[in-house]
């Protein structure tokens, strides 16, 4: 009997690290000050990053619209 809940994709997190120039590490240490502010949570910015690039993607209609053409060619036949 299949259940209604599908099988969980591997959520195993992907370290990786950056370089970043200072104008973006002062901004995102800005961000996470003005994050304080407004929640009363100190999240310190490599915290806040992977929410942001998250949000940020899936804003994107471009990247999701690409992103979907991308995987849909180079699934192969009969998948």
């Amino acid at each position: 009997m299949p259940l209604r809940l599908e099988k969980l994709p591997d959520r195993t997190p992907v370290r990786m690290s950056i370089s970043l120039e200072p104008d973006l590490a002062l901004a995102l240490k800005d961000y996470a000050h003005l994050y304080q502010q407004s929640y009363g949570n100190d999240e310190k910015p490599e915290t806040l990053i992977p929410a942001m690039l998250d949000t940020f993607l899936k804003s994107d209609l471009g990247f999701k619209r690409a992103r979907k053409k991308l995987h849909s060619t180079s699934q192969p036949q009969g998948y």
